[in-house]
């Protein structure tokens, strides 16, 4: 049931991962959080949200799928100075913890790189308790929307979703969300969407600079390169055009997400 991490935990993959916060994206679980809350933060990457949703709750578990990945929790945890929060190398597929034990169980941009989504929802169930909340927000590949429609950024999509569904991944996760709560066997499910969108000058230099950095230098790269799903040339000419679409006065992108709280 192991998926291969598309994007690797390179500089630019970070820098990107560190902006996040419980405000741009977890809002949607906000409401449902309470100061005895005792929340299993699953994925926590380098866990500026883990931190966020740390100070808004009585206990955090983070967990990574690897020694590695979690001191990069640690890190940010430690450096806001915070000792409510516990760590832990856990599969999602076979958390190592009984029935029932958090109040809310939560996932963000982690279910579009498992080997089975349905299985991860099932497990982040077993460990809620009964009337407690599992959340999950999702990217959608195939629905993000952008101006100006460069050519060689219709080859960064197509090159993205070979890669990911070449480790077993889902890119277009956001809308599944629904069906694999339901097929988990859940009945009591919010399903919501929310957006992030860069249109800013700053935003743009931003995301841009970001992603042309991800293209020619992160795991994703390493992978197109090495199974022959583009070619340094092609990675080039993609960076290219995400740094022209960064100094287009009319540039946009809408970053859509799928999201869910279901009752456990």
């Amino acid at each position: 049931m192991s998926a291969v991490y598309t994007h690797g935990h390179h500089e630019s993959v970070l820098r990107s991962h560190r902006w996040r916060t419980a405000e741009n994206s977890a809002a949607y679980l906000l409401p449902h959080l309470r100061p005895d809350t005792e929340l299993l933060d699953i994925g926590a990457g380098p866990g500026t949200i883990t931190a966020d949703l740390a100070t808004r709750v009585a206990r955090v578990t983070a967990t990574e799928v690897s020694a590695e990945a979690l001191e990069l929790t640690r890190a940010e945890v430690a450096g806001r100075g915070l000792g409510n929060v516990e760590f832990a190398v856990a599969d999602v597929h076979a958390l190592p913890y009984p029935d029932g034990v958090f109040s809310v169980t939560h996932v963000h941009q982690v279910l579009q790189h498992v080997g089975d989504p349905v299985a991860a929802l099932r497990e982040m169930r077993r460990v809620t308790r009964p009337g407690g909340h599992v959340a999950a927000r999702e990217s959608d590949y195939a629905a993000f929307a952008w101006y100006p429609r460069l050519p060689a950024l219709d080859e960064w999509m197509a090159l993205y979703q070979k890669a990911a569904r070449a480790n077993g991944g889902e890119p277009d996760a956001g809308r599944r969300l629904l069906s694999w709560a339901r097929r988990a066997g859940f009945t009591g499910i919010a399903a919501t969407s929310s957006t992030w969108c860069f249109s800013s000058p700053a935003d743009r230099a931003w995301w841009g600079g970001m992603w042309a950095d991800r293209v020619t230098a992160s795991a994703m790269a390493a992978q197109a390169l090495s199974t022959g799903l583009a070619t340094e040339a092609g990675l080039r000419r993609i960076a290219d055009a995400w740094r022209q679409w960064a100094e287009a006065e009319d540039g946009w992108m809408s970053i859509l997400h799928g999201e869910i709280v279901c009752r456990a």
